[in-house]
């Protein structure tokens, strides 16, 4: 999976570099510049907070069709985010913004601490003098207009090999001012670099209120050729009797999302009498129950789903149904338990009369 849509902290990295953004309050709108074929990893990180434009071939000329996407907007000023930094900070978008009121290009920088040789062949040529070198970051910002021309007139010129923003505004003969980058505004690369900010994020106390919620449903069989449980469709010889598609397992799980906020139950948001509930799909009661946890700040730290039946056979499924999870919840599968059982073939269920499921689900909060 590319690296914006992996998870730290039980979200992809995208979307925290989103929140940042869209929480600013000097930030009108965020467009974000995506691969092919990314449209539904992007749709499922950004949760609505950014509008999408499809990138080019390479780094440059994606830039130049998210400035282009800008056009409709007329924006005064734009900044240029690299989405694999999820870690910029309002502090930092403010200084880029502030002072372009008397800058017509803006970069954070850092200077360089270790000594620079320049090697050739493996032999060392020589010792640059550090002092006046800098690593560069992003959001880089600029005057909307003066940029939208440089980029115009790279691509006119064929200068495609630029490798950021501040370097077109550079050969469109513009000056580039520079503000104190943040140490904590790291791009995330390597696999390593993902997993180190995910424990950073999982170790992290600003949300030390840990709250249990628990949920259970039932559901009787009616004449069908499949039910769905976590949003799988699996065949059997009945489908479960429900309003909606009777995912009896997500069902448990949206109850076990909304008792930890104490958001009352599935049918106080959905009530099964309401016919815009008809045959829909439960992953909309979990999204809902997810977007009201997320409104209190909270994050989904585990979930423990139980099912139980006589059939169908349920643990060649596991493996989609995580999967399915993984998106709806956002969070990693390691987080997510699913497992079957019977009941001896004691009961309506040992007598194969209908499903149900337990489910648990723990969460932190501030």
């Amino acid at each position: 999976m590319p690296k914006q849509y992996q998870l730290i902290g039980g979200k992809p990295v995208l979307r925290l570099t989103l929140e940042a953004f869209a929480t600013h309050p000097l930030i009108t709108k965020t467009i974000t510049v995506i691969g092919e074929g990314h449209d539904d990893l992007f749709s499922r990180a950004s949760q609505g907070l950014s509008a999408a434009v499809r990138g080019g071939s390479s780094r440059q000329e994606s830039c130049r069709l998210g400035i282009e996407a800008c056009v409709g907007d007329a924006p005064d000023l734009i900044l240029i985010h690299d989405a694999a930094r999820p870690f910029v900070s309002h502090t930092l978008i403010s200084a880029v913004i502030a002072k372009l009121g008397t800058a017509e290009a803006v970069i954070p920088a850092l200077p360089v601490a270790d000594t620079i040789k320049e090697v050739k062949d493996g032999v060392i040529g020589r010792t640059l003098d550090r002092s006046a070198l800098y690593h560069v970051q992003t959001p880089q910002g600029f005057h909307y207009a003066k940029i939208r021309a440089a980029h115009e007139r790279a691509a006119k010129a064929g200068e495609n090999q630029l490798t950021d923003d501040a370097a077109v505004a550079e050969a469109a003969g513009m000056k580039v001012h520079i503000v104190p980058g943040d140490p904590r505004n790291r791009k995330l690369t390597t696999a390593e670099d993902i997993a180190a900010a995910n424990r950073e994020l999982d170790n992290s106390m600003d949300k030390p209120d840990i709250r249990v919620g628990s949920g259970m449903d039932f559901h009787v069989f009616e004449v069908g050729n499949a039910v769905w449980l976590c949003g799988v469709e699996v065949p059997h010889s009945h489908k479960l009797k429900g309003h909606s598609d009777a995912d009896v397992a997500l069902h448990a799980l949206t109850d076990a999302l909304l008792g930890t906020i104490g958001e009352g139950d599935i049918g106080t948001h959905f009530p099964p009498s309401d016919p815009q509930w008809k045959n829909a799909k439960s992953a909309i009661f979990v999204a809902k129950a997810r977007a009201l946890l997320e409104a209190k700040g909270g994050v989904i730290a585990n979930v423990d789903i139980t099912i139980l039946a006589e059939a169908p056979k349920i643990s060649p499924h596991i493996p989609a149904m995580k999967a399915a999870l993984v998106q709806m919840l956002g969070i990693s599968a390691d987080r997510i338990a699913i497992k079957a059982t019977t009941t001896e073939k004691m009961g309506a269920i040992g007598r194969k009369e209908g499903m149900a499921a337990m489910a648990t689900a723990t969460v932190r909060l501030p």
